[in-house]
């Protein structure tokens, strides 16, 4: 990995988020290692805004193709004022060499354009093998949605803004695996839970973590599958 290159582990640290070792639940279950304890998914919850219900706002077009809105920028800039900006590697490659195991990288990249690696799925725990030929295999998933973000309030934030959200390597992008991203599409919690239930401490947590740092509320129904999660996490 090359010098300078930021660091984006499965976990990225909030400054409220008190990290737990893997542990028992409180049902029985178990968390994954760098899950938060209930306490701290309740103490995002409390700090969270809770609406009725998600706006349907008009104007959201991710795609920068002629005529469309490119309302986040293009996709996977380094044009952005976040960690990995500037630093002549696009977003994605940033991501998938922070959080890879195993990286190749192409010569002549200055350690950028990663060809090979293995993931550990965040969200399923599977091991995937990624290959540059067949990138879909592994995808960067916004944790909170572009799209759920434009309803909630990015709409109305300038656009250098959005535009570093949609680049957050430390906050709101994963590498995970390509299906689990598909199935996750633009769902909240509400619509979309990680398949294994010892990964879903991790994921409410990231999820509550960028909408308390962007001041981005969740629904009713968001927070209640949100705080029925938290009931599951580990005891600190």
């Amino acid at each position: 990995m090359k010098q300078g290159r930021i660091v984006v582990g499965a976990v990225a640290a909030t400054a409220v988020w008190a990290v737990a070792a893997c542990g028992l639940a409180p049902d029985g279950g178990r968390s994954v290692p760098g899950s938060p304890a209930r306490a701290a998914v309740e103490q995002l919850l409390a700090r969270v805004e809770v609406v009725a219900s998600r706006p349907d706002v008009a104007g959201y077009e991710r795609g920068c193709g002629s005529g469309e809105g490119c309302v986040f920028g293009p996709a996977w800039s380094d044009d952005h004022s976040g960690p990995g900006g500037h630093d002549g590697c696009d977003t994605r490659n940033n991501v998938l060499a922070a959080t890879l195991t195993d990286v190749e990288y192409r010569e002549g990249t200055r350690d950028c354009v990663v060809l090979a690696g293995t993931l550990a799925d965040p969200y399923s725990g599977r091991t995937v093998a990624f290959a540059k030929r067949d990138a879909g295999a592994v995808q960067i998933d916004h944790v909170y949605p572009l799209a759920a973000a434009w309803d909630m309030g990015a709409a109305a934030w300038s656009p250098e803004r959005r535009r570093d959200f949609a680049n957050d390597v430390t906050y709101n992008l994963l590498a995970v695996s390509g299906p689990e991203n598909q199935a996750k599409r633009d769902g909240t919690p509400a619509d979309w839970l990680p398949p294994d239930p010892a990964y879903r401490c991790f994921y409410v947590g990231k999820y509550l973590g960028v909408a308390v740092r962007y001041h981005l509320p969740v629904t009713a129904t968001d927070r209640d599958a949100l705080a029925a999660v938290a009931q599951t996490c580990p005891q600190e």
